[in-house]
């Protein structure tokens, strides 16, 4: 067994979020007033000096908010480099009530100091009259306290020299954990992917189970966010069954990562099996019996079971049987989560695998406006989603005919012709789709062009097989001029 996890509670990503909805211009009006209300509340409450500068400063904060001293600005508003990923916005920043208040700012910081000397002077006592233990934790605080407060650079390297003192591998992993959920506050991804890599090398070379699992939604949420759904997918999945970090994110959000990550990436079966038929996910999604079943523990959770948990329970008499992940209502969450209306998400994942593509394309037009749109983590791949989930319906129902004609197509996903002509013209020439289209006669008719894989597979072998006998060939023209050489 592995040590309770340490480091967890800060930096607050839902923050992120929140900062996220007041510069998306694909939020209503109320979420962004309720999301300001949260960020103000959250910065006079955990004394978020650096933060608050970050944000709302009228000549370096990256919202450039509305101040009194914002006037006397001669910096241009709009995004700084750093607040790439996290703002909504592409080229500037719109105008939100953020206001820049001196006083505000010179209390917090004023607060900040008091509380940074206190660390500094515990730091001290401990030193020179307790142990190393003393001395360390007396470093933990002070590197929680600045990714409590929001600075970024001061935080991370707090957190390395914490690191840099301790010996105990749990605590090196929630270290780094903690060092991965600073840069995903700040949208940094090239310090997310270094650190994940990072946190595995730990993990394997000795974690524990719980940090093992741990690792795969955060490894999970990287891969999200850089728009690598297939290897997301699977990690996303495993982690439904055995999820405690709700530092990282609720468990609501992830069913929605792992549903989308899963609808884009698997095959049909795996789809089958992972999603459709997964008891985590039919306890948020399912409806009437199938959600009673899952919460009930009749349906085995199959697949998403994490594979190291088989050992334990085989050796453990009785066989009970494997029930939903509930700890979404133990006391380990750190809020109440939001009520989120997940119909739009069951209607899209039940129209793909059933083959209503009218239904589909409607519940993918509301999957767009409920949950690519509002959240942070996949707004930027929001276009390249819905176009990847088209091409999987088109697919799936092509692959079932020879011929099929485009106004029987198209009636059957409730768009016109032209539309449908045009959207599978692109995926034609980008040979994402087998087939050709023509309309010359008739109200056109689609024609598959189903690949011979034996073909194939016969044409690989000979022209791999003609490589080679070239390279043996160059390599025995070699061999005997050496030969020669030496005679």
């Amino acid at each position: 067994m592995g040590s309770d996890p340490q480091y967890a509670k800060y930096p607050l990503l839902p923050l992120s979020q929140h900062i996220f909805t007041i510069t998306n211009p694909s939020s209503s009006k109320s979420n962004q007033q309720s999301s300001l209300k949260s960020l103000q509340d959250a910065i006079t409450e955990h004394k978020m000096a650096p933060l608050y500068r970050y944000l709302a400063h009228p000549s370096e904060g990256i919202l450039n908010a509305t101040g009194e001293s914002s006037s006397h600005s001669t910096k241009p508003t709009g995004r700084k480099p750093s607040a790439a990923g996290m703002v909504a916005s592409k080229n500037s920043i719109p105008k939100v009530d953020l206001p820049w208040d001196e006083s505000l700012y010179e209390k917090l910081k004023k607060e900040n100091d008091e509380e940074l000397e206190g660390y500094k002077k515990e730091e001290e006592e401990a030193a020179e009259k307790a142990g190393d233990m003393e001395v360390q934790a007396a470093r933990g605080k002070r590197a929680e306290f600045w990714a409590r407060v929001g600075d970024k650079d001061r935080a991370i390297a707090a957190y390395e020299e914490v690191f840099e003192k301790t010996g105990v591998l749990g605590t090196k992993i929630d270290l780094v954990l903690a060092i991965i959920r600073v840069g995903l506050f700040y949208g940094d991804k090239l310090l997310v992917k270094k650190h994940v890599d990072r946190a595995k090398a730990l993990v394997e070379s000795g974690g524990d189970w719980d940090r093992r699992n741990r690792l795969k939604a955060y490894q999970g949420l990287y891969l999200l966010t850089t728009r690598s759904y297939d290897l997301a997918a699977p990690l996303l999945l495993d982690s439904l069954s055995t999820f405690t970090s709700y530092e990282l994110c609720s468990y609501s959000s992830l069913v929605v990562y792992a549903v989308l990550a899963g609808s884009v990436s698997l095959k049909r079966v795996d789809f089958k099996s992972k999603v459709v038929d997964a008891p985590e996910i039919k306890a948020i999604l399912g409806d009437g019996e199938d959600k009673l079943l899952a919460l009930s523990g009749a349906i085995s959770a199959g697949p998403g079971a994490d594979q190291e948990m088989k050992d334990v329970s085989s050796a453990t008499p009785g066989g009970a049987k494997t029930a939903v992940n509930l700890t979404t209502l133990g006391s380990d969450q750190p809020e109440a989560e939001v009520a989120v209306d997940f119909s739009p998400l069951a209607e899209l994942v039940g129209s793909l695998y059933t083959g209503s593509y009218r239904s589909f394309f409607g519940a993918l037009a509301a999957v767009e406006v409920n949950f690519l749109s509002q959240d942070r983590y996949l707004y930027e791949h929001r276009g390249w989603f819905v176009r990847e989930m088209r091409l999987r319906a088109y697919q799936q129902l092509l692959q079932s005919y020879r011929v099929v004609g485009l106004e029987s197509m198209a009636n059957d996903f409730g768009v016109s012709v032209d539309f449908l002509d045009r959207d599978l013209a692109k995926f034609i020439a980008a040979e994402r789709i087998p087939c050709t289209i023509d309309r010359v006669t008739g109200k056109g008719i689609i024609e598959t062009n189903r690949p011979d894989s034996k073909n194939k597979q016969y044409n690989d072998v000979v022209k791999q097989g003609d490589q080679l006998i070239t390279k043996l060939q160059k390599y025995g023209q070699a061999v005997r001029l050496r030969g020669s050489e030496r005679a």
